[in-house]
């Protein structure tokens, strides 16, 4: 899950806007547990399945 939908519930703000100490903090612990595929959009995410799919199919077909 991103940061930017959700709703701290000590000041009521997105907590991607950091407004409190408990904004900033949960912003930090979701950037640093974030992973490799955190930056990717969905439609990126989606493109490479496909991919992946589509090279799988090959691969199989040619053994």
């Amino acid at each position: 899950m991103t940061y930017d939908r959700l709703v701290c519930a000590n000041c009521a703000a997105p907590v991607s806007e950091g407004r409190c100490p408990v904004c900033r903090a949960n912003r930090e612990r979701l950037q640093q547990t974030g992973g490799m595929f955190a930056q990717l959009s969905p439609a990126m995410l989606v493109t490479l399945m496909l991919l992946m799919i589509a090279l799988g199919l090959l691969l199989h077909q040619v053994a």
